[in-house]
């Protein structure tokens, strides 16, 4: 499916500021040791959060955007909901590479279906260089998500 660009100046939503940047939120990943890449453990009360808190996460090792000024439509379907993950923070990579983005905030809704599950959402950001380390690619290594008393988690293995 493909990606919508929105400007925030000239969105319907234009009138409403974008959200505010997450700076005070408590963190909901956190980076793991892994010999050659990189990996994190990410977590959230719902997919929609965990989905959120893996872009967070990413996008927290490359670096953050200069000034908030994108917002972009993302929807996606996959035919599992690890797959969904994948192809999602693969399609964001995607964004960051083909138009010199960083993104960070992200708004999520995720549908099981049968027989895909499907993901829209928006994501928020603006231009900016990579400061930290440098993501390639988003890996299947060991990548499952469980719940938990409450709370989805996941591990992800990205190639630096």
């Amino acid at each position: 499916m493909p990606t919508l660009l929105l400007s925030l100046a000239s969105s319907p939503r234009a009138s409403q500021k974008p959200p505010p940047a997450c700076e005070g939120d408590a963190v909901p990943y956190e980076e793991l040791t892994h010999t050659a890449d990189i990996s994190l453990r990410v977590w959230g009360a719902s997919l929609e959060e965990l989905y959120e808190s893996a872009a967070r996460g990413m996008f927290g090792i490359m670096g953050r955007p200069a000034k908030r000024t994108v917002a972009r439509l993302v929807s996606l379907a996959a035919a599992d909901r690890e797959s969904l993950l994948v192809d999602w923070l693969s399609e964001l990579l995607y964004l960051h590479e083909t138009n010199g983005e960083l993104y960070d905030h992200f708004e999520v809704s995720v549908k099981a279906g049968a027989p895909d599950w499907a993901l829209d959402s928006r994501v928020f950001g603006g231009p900016g260089k990579v400061t930290g380390t440098k993501i390639k690619a988003v890996t299947y290594h060991g990548l499952q998500i469980s719940f938990s008393d409450g709370v989805y988690k996941a591990t992800l293995v990205f190639d630096a």
